[in-house]
């Protein structure tokens, strides 16, 4: 078994790649110096803050966080060697803390020695437990060793407070076209040929690889070992090869990230961004009622009474879902989305039922008028339970205008409809009532 803790000194900058005929593409692919990495330059430029960080020769602990196949292992390889450091690497999903125990004795033994300083890579890092997490603590603070973590989880939510407090986040981009272009063009470099594919197939494959350049890598090498005897074009290359499943954790970022950003869409009435988010979420394997469900608090929050129907739109959606299953039901889910992104807003309900729940909270216990109290027995008539309660049925125009609000309390405005859908009939149902209110109390 292969020791996870051995030195695995990186290469001098600028060593030509070892020639392995069976060695992965993008293992030999991977850079030489931190100037090769590709469509990373806002970090590893002159004015990037690992390339600050090189030009000065001294490192800090440091979070790479970004999606898989954006270079992160290879950055934490070429900085050890830019700066001279030894350099360690250990994974999260193998080790435990006895392995972290001994690979900070050895760090401080080398120290010791020799005086020289180790970088320890640590990939996957968001997999360690808490109580992992602090075990890096004192031996970062000490400079025993230079951190170097890389995770493709929002730091914020998987690595502890206390170790973000010693470590700078840097945020590598996903690989865009041309940054996923070049790559291919190191790889038909090395191979000293083309890849079979037209061009239009090559930009298929670019768009197939969603930014991940290892998988793109990866697919090349496949192309290559194929030995193909005309180019493919993109139909072929479909029939071929496998598209990259689009990168989506139900509990994490990209689930977030992208409920957010359908949420957004529809607050800002834009039904082909929704449909595209939507899309998004239930091609990558979401489950279908808990968009429903996120659906359905939209249309109390962001629409309410502005349009009444957009809470009834979700509900059906949500049983003809549920009387379907997928994919049938899918096009029920479709319709509410698109229901709701073309329906007038207003969050008036969302408002008032904030500002109520926080009266509530600030008056206690205060108790309503005794005349809309319920005089259940005797006693209560006596004490004045109900007494002068005016029964609005009775009243004329059905309304009675009486106060009910506690004594020691003024009354308050909640709700406050916009001119919008059918929150304008609102408005006008609300001024009379408060024109009548005002003449049944002789306010003028």
């Amino acid at each position: 078994m292969p020791d996870l803790f051995a030195d695995d000194p990186p290469p001098a900058a600028g060593a030509p790649a070892a020639p392995a005929g069976d060695t992965p593409l993008a293992d030999r692919l991977r850079p030489r110096a931190l100037d090769q990495i590709i469509g990373q330059e806002h970090l590893t430029g002159p004015e990037g803050a690992i390339g600050r960080m090189v030009a000065a020769g001294r490192l800090g602990s440091m979070i790479l966080w970004g999606p898989p196949g954006t270079g992160k292992t290879s950055i934490a390889r070429l900085l050890a060697g830019a700066v001279g450091m030894r350099y360690v690497a250990i994974s999260a999903v193998f080790s435990g803390v006895a392995d972290l125990k001994k690979t900070f004795a050895e760090a401080e033994a080398r120290r010791s020695a020799s005086g020289q300083r180790t970088l320890l890579f640590v990939d996957e890092i968001h997999r360690f437990n808490r109580a992992q997490q602090d075990g890096f603590l004192p031996y970062v603070e000490a400079g025993v060793v230079t951190l170097v973590g890389a995770t493709t989880e929002n730091p914020s939510f998987a690595l502890n407070a206390a170790l973000l407090s010693r470590a700078a986040v840097l945020i590598l981009h996903r690989l865009d076209a041309a940054a996923l272009d070049a790559l291919l063009a190191r790889a038909e470099a090395l191979e000293a040929r083309a890849l079979p594919l037209t061009d239009e197939a090559r930009a298929a494959l670019i768009a197939q690889a969603d930014g991940d350049g290892r998988f793109l890598l990866g697919q090349a090498e496949t192309l290559y070992a194929a030995a193909l005897p005309a180019p493919l074009d993109p139909a072929g290359l479909g029939a071929f090869l496998q598209r990259r499943v689009a990168v989506y954790d139900k509990d994490r970022d990209g689930h977030y990230n992208l409920i957010s950003a359908l949420h957004k869409a529809l607050r800002g009435s834009d039904p082909q961004a929704s449909l595209y988010y939507l899309a998004r979420m239930l091609t990558a394997g979401e489950e279908p009622l808990y968009v429903l469900r996120r659906l359905t608090r939209f249309a109390s929050e962001d629409i309410g009474l502005a349009d009444p129907q957009a809470l009834t739109q979700c509900l059906a959606a949500k049983d003809a879902y549920q009387f379907l299953g997928s994919p049938e039901g899918e096009l029920a889910i479709v319709q509410a989305c698109l229901y709701l992104a073309t329906a007038p807003k207003s969050n008036a309900a969302y408002v008032a039922q904030k500002e109520a729940w926080a009266s509530a909270r600030e008056t206690g216990s205060l108790s309503p008028p005794a005349h809309i109290l319920n005089a259940s027995t005797k006693l209560m008539k006596y004490i004045g339970y109900g007494k002068g309660y005016a029964y609005d049925p009775d009243a004329e125009d059905g309304f009675s205008g009486a106060d009910y609000w506690p004594e020691e309390m003024p009354p308050q405005t909640y709700y406050r409809p916009v001119p919008r859908g059918f929150e304008r009939q609102v408005i006008e149902r609300l001024d009379y009532w408060d024109k009548k209110r005002r003449e049944e109390r002789g306010d003028g």
